[in-house]
C-alpha cells in the first residue's frame, strides 16, 4: 500500500491543477470516536464497507473528496473509494459510481492527525444533490477513529469490499459520518461558501433523518433560489454539545476555528450561533473548571471575530435561542442569555446579526420556545423551528 504524506499529496494537486479554484459544497466537523461500532462490529477487526450519504449545496463539473485521520490513534488504511448519486437507502444509481484515486492510487494511507484530498474527478454534480460515498476500511489495529457523531442521515456498514454495489443487503447502520472532512467542486465565477459555525442547534439534533432539515439546510435551499446568492454554499461545522470556551464534545469554538472555518475552502461568511452549552454548563457543570461568565462568553466572540475579520471573512452574530425549561435552564443562566444576547445585537459588535431569539420565541413568553417550534426538550426546534429560523434570515447579509 502506497504510503505518502497529506501534505504532499495537496501540494501536488494544486501544482497539476492551478487554476482550478475549489469551493466547499459540503463539510462535517470531525471528532475523536471509537471503532466500535456495536457490540458486534468494530472497524479494523475486518474488511469493512462504509457508506456514507452527503447532500451537498452547490453543483460543479469536477469534484473531489477529503478525508480525514485527524483524530485517528494510527495511520488510517483505506482500500478503496467510490462515489454515486444516491438511489434510496443504502442504494446507488450504478451508471454513477466512479472510482475516488489518491495520487493515482485506488488506495491510501493517511497519517495520524493528518487529513487526504482525493485527486480530482470529472463528475457533473447538480445542485443538492445527495451523494453516496462508500470507504472500504481494511483489516488494522484501530482503536479511536475520526468521525461525526450526528448526522442525521442513515450510515451502512457490510463487511467485505461492496463500494461498487448497488445495494448493501443486510447492512448495519448508525447515525454518524466516518472519515469525511468535506467535498469540493470547482467554483464559478462570485462562488463563495458560508460556514455555519455552532452546537447542536446548528447540527441539526431532533430534525428529521435523512429529511435535510437542519435551519443551514433551508438557508441553502433559499440561497440557491435567490438569482444574487444562488453561487453561495452552505459548510455545516456544528458539533453537538460543543461550547466556545471549554473542550468537552470537541474542540473549543476558538480552538478549531482555523480548522473549521479560517480554513474552509472558499469561505467568504461565518454566521456564528454558539454560547448556550457554555451557559448551561455554568450552572450544571460536568467538570471542575466549566463555570464561565457572560463576559468571558463576549470575550470570547470577539475573539472569533477578530481572527475571521483579518482572513477579510464577513462575520455574522446570531442570537441565542430561547432555553427556560431545558434541564440546565435557570434564571441565573438565562440573564447570561441576555447579556450575551445584548452584546450581538450591538452596532458593531459583529458585522450583521440574525435574531434567532426573535424568530423563535413565544411572544406570550419570550425566554421560551413557540410552542410549535419546539422539539420538545425546550433547547432544540423542531422541524418546523429549524425552518422558521431558515426561513428569518435575510438574504441581504450575504452581500
Amino acid at each position: 500500500m502506497r504510503r505518502i504524506s497529506a501534505l504532499l499529496l495537496l501540494f501536488a494537486a494544486s501544482i497539476t491543477h492551478a487554476e482550478t479554484r475549489w469551493v466547499g459544497t459540503w463539510a462535517t466537523s470531525p471528532l475523536s470516536g471509537n471503532a466500535k461500532i456495536s457490540d458486534t462490529l468494530k472497524l479494523g477487526e475486518a474488511e469493512t464497507t462504509v457508506r456514507e450519504v452527503v447532500h451537498i449545496s452547490q453543483g460543479g463539473n469536477t469534484m473531489r473528496l477529503t478525508l480525514t485521520n485527524e483524530f485517528g490513534g494510527a495511520p488510517l488504511n483505506i482500500s478503496s473509494v467510490h462515489v454515486a448519486f444516491l438511489s434510496a437507502e443504502s442504494k446507488i444509481l450504478p451508471a454513477t459510481d466512479h472510482v475516488l484515486t489518491f495520487g493515482g492510487q485506488n488506495s491510501t494511507t493517511i497519517p495520524t492527525g493528518q487529513f487526504l484530498a482525493s485527486d480530482p474527478v470529472k463528475l457533473t454534480l447538480p445542485i443538492f444533490s445527495d451523494l453516496v460515498i462508500s470507504i472500504v476500511v481494511p483489516t488494522q489495529a484501530l482503536t479511536t477513529v475520526t468521525y461525526h457523531p450526528l448526522a442525521v442521515e442513515t450510515t451502512y456498514f457490510v463487511a467485505g469490499n461492496h463500494a461498487a454495489d448497488e445495494a448493501l443487503e443486510g447492512a448495519a447502520t448508525n447515525t454518524s459520518w466516518y472519515f469525511l472532512k468535506d467535498v469540493q467542486v470547482n467554483a464559478e465565477k462570485k462562488s463563495a461558501a458560508i460556514v455555519t459555525l455552532g452546537d447542536s442547534i446548528t447540527d441539526g439534533t431532533a430534525s428529521t433523518v435523512g429529511a435535510n432539515r437542519r435551519w443551514p439546510d433551508v438557508l441553502a435551499a433559499r440561497l440557491a433560489s435567490n438569482k444574487k446568492t444562488k453561487r453561495l454554499s452552505i459548510l455545516n461545522e456544528g458539533i453537538s454539545g460543543n461550547r466556545i470556551l471549554h473542550e468537552g464534545t470537541g474542540p473549543r469554538a476558538l480552538s478549531r476555528l482555523d480548522r473549521d472555518v479560517l480554513a474552509a475552502p472558499g469561505v467568504k461568511f461565518l454566521v456564528l450561533l454558539e454560547g448556550i452549552n457554555d451557559i448551561g454548563r455554568t450552572v450544571q457543570p460536568l467538570r471542575p473548571g466549566d463555570e464561565v461568565t457572560a463576559d468571558a462568553i463576549i470575550n470570547g466572540m470577539k475573539e472569533i471575530v477578530m481572527r475571521a475579520r483579518a482572513r477579510n471573512i464577513r462575520v455574522i452574530g446570531a442570537t441565542l435561542t430561547p432555553f427556560i425549561g431545558a434541564k440546565y435552564a435557570s434564571p441565573a443562566g438565562e440573564a447570561m442569555r441576555q447579556q450575551v444576547n445584548a452584546f450581538i445585537r450591538t452596532q458593531g459588535s459583529f458585522d450583521a446579526v440574525i435574531d434567532f431569539d426573535k424568530a423563535t420565541q413565544d411572544p406570550a413568553h419570550p425566554d421560551q420556545f413557540l410552542p410549535k417550534y419546539d422539539h420538545g426538550d425546550h433547547l432544540h426546534p423542531s422541524d418546523v423551528g429549524y425552518a422558521a429560523m431558515g426561513t428569518f434570515v435575510d438574504l441581504k447579509l450575504f452581500k
